[in-house]
């Protein structure tokens, strides 16, 4: 869960920062929280994940994209996956997206990346 709400805090953060999309897949309002579901097929049934896990290139990363992560990384890493489920829930992307739909029921409606740059740019 912690993985997902970094992964979601890192996009967020790059459109408003960067004016930019981080990565292409939707993210959506599941009931814990803001989850990008190609990345949750990568580590379902996993409690941990380690670096390497899922392959990539940081090296592949701009000078920008790698500043976000860093930068989010620094900010919310040292939450816990549930301090930053409680958060997501408190604010507005994730909460308009589940707007109408009972607390702890499934829900796949997307987070637009225009909801979360707008939201957290006014911040």
């Amino acid at each position: 869960m912690k993985l997902q709400k970094l992964v979601y805090y890192a996009k967020a953060w790059h459109a408003v920062w960067s004016e930019a999309e981080l990565y292409p897949q939707r993210t959506e309002a599941w009931a814990n929280g803001p989850v990008c579901p190609l990345l949750y097929s990568r580590h379902r049934g996993s409690f941990t994940v380690h670096g390497g896990q899922f392959g990539g290139d940081p090296a592949k990363l701009s000078e920008d994209e790698a500043d976000t992560v860093d930068r989010v990384l620094a900010a919310y890493g040292g939450k816990s996956s549930q301090w930053l489920s409680d958060l997501t829930h408190m604010e507005a992307p994730w909460l308009q997206a589940r707007e109408g739909v009972p607390a702890g029921e499934r829900c796949e409606r997307e987070i637009t990346l225009a909801s979360m740059a707008e939201y957290y740019g006014a911040l």
